[in-house]
């Protein structure tokens, strides 16, 4: 790894102060006694029109001028209050059931309470930071009729990323023709962002073009958004990361460093910390608050197709070069994991020491940090059928075919069986993985990385370009299109371009 390069795409500005009151300090007395009395004729007069009940409509301007937009700090309390409120009628529950059974004095029931609450905060903290695995594989329940992928959002193109803000309530996705949409999940209501103009771009730091003539591509590749909620990160064909602001859906900035087209981004979480990857085979890390650039790692020898963050300093990365590379960023040093036999396409962490990929041979595959070969691989993990897309003359459909063999038994790889992208719900021992064959396959992940085995299969049409997983584990999104996220080397014209929700069930937690 070679030494840090620390640039700043932003140079730093003084902002001056004024102040205010001024004015105010050197009035005259008799003009500060004019405006008392003024006062107090003003305050008459709202107390006559509330009298003969001409004063709504002021109180209704009042009441709108008071709704100020929740700031995060606060929708940080409001939330931490009403998870509180929530454990603690659950904890009073419990003890109104186990009260019936044995009596106890009102101390004994407010110190059982205390502790009961004090323990279920500290199993969510302990599950929020990824220590204790939540099992939520084995309370997913059979999924019935009704329950199947649903289009939320469509979108012209194929759609090529997708992610979820970190309270489940808002999507993102992005697809090849450029276009960025932000939508609630629940109505499906979607507002688009509106890429400003060459001028503007170039104001907000992005690099001029070479030839003046020709159009900037706005081909995003992959989307990320800050666990705050503020930021929104895109990458694509044009080498530069953008940032937008969520709230305001305007474009903020413009990074410029890469040589290559940007093919993954990801937020440390609980930090404005950005990762972005690209096919120039580097990763470059930048400050989301300062809009500054902080370093670059080296070390793929070839394109570097997916990459993913939890909350230490540590990332994931997986390139064409058959490697997988967890980052210790600090540290300055990587390790290093080769694929057994095939191309890595996409890959994410399970906990900070147990990570998941899938290859373009169609299997997938477990790791571990203490062991530089998979621990467990599931072969042939998602069946491809031939010319899938073409219907045959008499509507017979072939039989499944194994992946990396023809029906000579030769070798061979479809673009339908490549695991195109994985997903792991937080904190817990449920994954999904999707491919190009029409289905989107649920997995139960064993402790310590020592298997992995199937609980069901969502049928969806199309190549599921990315997966995303709600963080209770409720529902999952997929971002489908008729071609693959990097390229078009396989079509599926039945396919819907967009992204389709499933909602998953799950038993109630004992």
């Amino acid at each position: 790894m070679k030494p840090r390069n620390r640039k700043s795409n932003v140079p730093s500005t003084k902002k001056n102060k004024k102040n205010q009151g001024h004015d105010d300090f050197f009035e005259s007395a008799a003009k500060r006694r004019r405006k008392a009395a003024l006062d107090e004729a003003i305050e008459s007069d709202d107390s006559d029109e509330d009298v003969f009940g001409g004063g709504g409509e002021r109180e209704n301007a009042e009441d709108a001028d008071e709704e100020v937009e929740e700031t995060a700090d606060e929708k940080r309390v409001r939330l931490a209050t009403e998870h509180l409120e929530r454990i603690r009628a659950i904890a009073k529950k419990i003890e109104e059931e186990e009260e019936e059974e044995e009596g106890e004095g009102d101390d004994g029931r407010e110190r059982k309470r205390d502790s009961l609450v004090a323990e279920m905060l500290q199993k969510d903290q302990l599950e929020e930071s990824g220590r204790v695995r939540r099992l939520l594989s084995s309370r997913v329940v059979e999924p019935q009729p009704e329950d199947r992928f649903q289009v939320l959002i469509k979108h012209l193109q194929p759609v090529t990323a997708v992610c979820l803000s970190e309270d489940e309530s808002r999507g993102f996705s992005a697809s090849k023709d450029g276009l960025i949409m932000h939508w609630d999940v629940e109505t499906g209501k979607k507002e688009k962002y509106l890429w400003p103009s060459e001028e503007v771009l170039i104001s907000h730091y992005a690099k001029a073009r070479e030839k003046p003539s020709e159009k900037r591509s706005k081909h995003v590749l992959t989307l990320a958004v800050s666990s705050d909620g503020r930021y929104l990160a895109s990458g694509g064909l044009d080498r530069h990361v953008h940032l937008w602001d969520v709230r305001s859906k305007e474009h903020i900035q413009a990074f410029h460093g890469h040589r290559g087209p940007v093919s993954c981004l990801t937020f440390r979480q609980g930090t404005s910390q950005l990762f972005s990857g690209s096919f120039d085979r580097t990763i470059k890390l930048w400050n989301a608050d300062d809009r500054t650039h902080i370093d670059n790692l080296f070390g793929h020898q070839s394109e570097i197709l997916t990459i993913d963050c939890l909350r230490k300093e540590r990332l994931l990365t997986a390139g064409r070069d058959r490697t997988m590379r967890l980052w210790k960023v600090p540290e300055e040093s990587q390790l290093i994991f080769r694929a057994p036999a095939a191309s890595l396409e996409c890959s994410c962490f399970i906990n900070d020491s147990e990570f998941m990929s899938g290859s373009d041979d169609g299997s997938i595959e477990l790791w571990s940090m203490m062991r530089k070969k998979p621990t467990h691989i599931v072969k042939n993990a998602h069946p491809s059928t031939i010319n899938q897309d073409i219907p045959l003359e008499n509507g017979i459909k072939e039989a499944p075919q194994e992946n990396g063999k023809d029906k000579n038994g030769l070798t061979c790889s479809t673009a339908q069986s490549w695991v195109s992208s994985v997903a792991v719900c937080r904190g817990s021992d449920l994954a999904a993985s999707g491919a190009g064959n029409g289905t989107v396959r649920l997995w139960a992940l064993e402790p310590e990385s020592r298997g992995i085995h199937p609980l069901h299969n969502f049928p969806l049409d199309g190549f599921v370009n990315a997966l995303a997983f709600a963080k209770s584990g409720r529902f999952l999104l997929a971002g489908v299109g008729q071609e693959p996220r990097l390229g078009r080397w396989g079509r599926n014209r039945t396919a819907r371009n967009g992204v389709a929700i499933h909602p998953i069930r799950l038993k109630e937690e004992k």
